[in-house]
């Protein structure tokens, strides 16, 4: 896509702090975070949203979600077992979908967020 800001960056026309990327991936930092951690994971391939993705995408999504906790894990807030089996950190990995879902650009992401909270908004 011509216009795509995600695509863009995919194809290093518009700087980005990246923090993977391979052949198929790639993840960066949000320039607007919500959270002390905030990646956004996008395949290179343009897909406008998670509806736009079909059985031939599928091992993509699957490789975009394997990535998640290996991206929180290097970021520092993989999720912890305490030696009474109580657990600490964590993230969250959240797609918005659509104008109701809350999307704002149109290329499949996956946000990875976390971090200590409060977070922006959040309590």
């Amino acid at each position: 896509m011509d216009n795509c800001l995600f695509c863009k960056i995919a194809a290093k026309q518009i700087p980005s702090a990246a923090v993977y990327e391979d052949e198929d991936l790639l993840a960066f930092k949000d320039i607007n975070p919500a959270a002390p951690v905030h990646i956004l994971i996008i395949p290179k391939k343009h897909i406008a949203t998670l509806s736009d993705a079909g059985a031939q995408d599928e091992a993509l999504l699957g490789k975009m979600l394997a990535l998640a906790p290996k991206i929180a894990r290097e970021q520092g807030c993989d999720l912890k077992k305490d030696a009474d089996g109580g657990l600490s950190g964590g993230y969250k990995t959240l797609i918005n979908t659509g104008p109701d879902g809350g999307q704002e650009v149109y290329h499949l992401h996956i946000h990875v967020i976390g971090g200590p909270k409060p977070w922006r908004g959040q309590r």
